[in-house]
């Protein structure tokens, strides 16, 4: 990734669809966010125009029972000239709202964002670059900033939260086409099993299947993550097409192994505090996305072995309640509500 990941690839053509999302999870009350910027521009044959939108997330694992309280979900949507980028330095705006690298700030309706952090040194990518030079991939994930410290504001519909080195992570993805179905996870606050924080740590992927020649091909797997200050990325095709998945709405269970390092993550979201959206893409077709900002992640850290030719246990971490965590499929769940239709 020679230029900033973040940079706009939208050339001004259709068929195209693009998002920027932040996800964190505020230390003190526990509340998960997911912030998006989006835009999208239908196929021709679709016959309508390109438009740009934010989105607005919010979910109180301690609110108990009350749907309006436990979770907030909003959008507005507006014509495609309410938006503008510049490449350097980067810079997003999307009517009053404006995202960059050290930045994300906005507001529409009753919610409203100003939150800052100070820039990460390391990219990550999720499609292995060949692939993507071969067009092999209807999206491409990247990520600019996967490891933040952030701190700001969030108005929460007449409530007010402020938010102190909060753990999340910023992400910009591209395509011209999302999976037939998928899931994705991500989180930056892990801690041993004796309570200390990992700093540095996080852990971020994918598995999807693909719709490829009428049909649905995968799982395709890709992961990066950085334990113990060294960077793990199992993103070539070899390895994306060999590490194990296994997900369902509210859980997803992958290996995934690069040279010397296997890791296995476990992810629990809970049912009562997943909140439905809908996606569609350039050529017109829907997705239902089922997000989790209260998720729960473990993970096993294993070294290959060579002396038992095999591998071995050498950390886990964990986050109860702090992983971000995304189940998408084409049709919607019974019986989980779609917030944003």
């Amino acid at each position: 990734m020679s230029r900033n990941p973040n940079v706009l690839r939208w050339d001004g053509k259709p068929g195209h669809y693009e998002v920027y999302y932040l996800t964190l999870t505020d230390r003190g009350s526990g509340v998960g966010l997911w912030i998006r910027y989006t835009m999208l521009a239908p196929a021709r044959e679709a016959g309508q125009s390109a438009s740009c939108a934010l989105w607005f997330v919010a979910v109180d694992p301690g609110a108990g029972g009350s749907e309006a309280v436990r979770a907030i979900a909003r959008k507005a949507t507006f014509v495609i000239d309410r938006m503008s980028a510049q490449a350097d330095p980067f810079e997003l705006r999307i009517a009053d709202a404006v995202l960059s690298d050290e930045r994300a700030a906005g507001g529409f309706q009753d919610v409203a964002w100003d939150l800052r952090w100070t820039p990460s040194d390391r990219r990550y990518q999720h499609v292995h670059p060949m692939l993507g030079r071969l067009g092999v991939a209807t999206t491409v994930l990247v990520l600019p900033h996967a490891d933040l410290s952030i701190d700001g504001r969030v108005e929460l519909a007449g409530r007010r939260l402020e938010v102190a080195d909060a753990r999340g992570g910023q992400a910009h993805m591209w395509g011209s086409k999302h999976a037939g179905t998928w899931v994705w996870a991500h989180c930056n606050d892990l801690r041993t099993l004796a309570g200390d924080a990992a700093e540095g740590a996080f852990v971020d992927a994918v598995s999807a299947f693909a719709p490829r020649f009428g049909r649905h091909v995968g799982a395709t797997t890709p992961a990066v993550a950085r334990i113990d200050d060294r960077d793990f990325r199992s993103v070539s095709l070899p390895r994306i097409l060999a590490n194990h998945s296994t997900f369902a709405l509210t859980g997803w269970r992958f290996e995934a192994s690069e040279r010397a390092r296997k890791l296995v993550c476990e992810i629990d979201a809970d049912r009562e505090q997943l909140v439905g959206v809908t996606y569609r893409d350039p050529d017109g077709e829907l997705a239902y996305c089922y997000n989790s900002e209260t998720a729960s992640m473990r993970v096993h850290l294993y070294e290959r072995a060579h002396q038992v030719g095999g591998w071995a246990h050498r950390e886990t971490l964990v986050s109860p309640g702090r992983a971000h965590f995304e189940y998408g499929t084409r049709d919607p769940v019974r019986d989980v509500e779609l917030m944003i239709k």
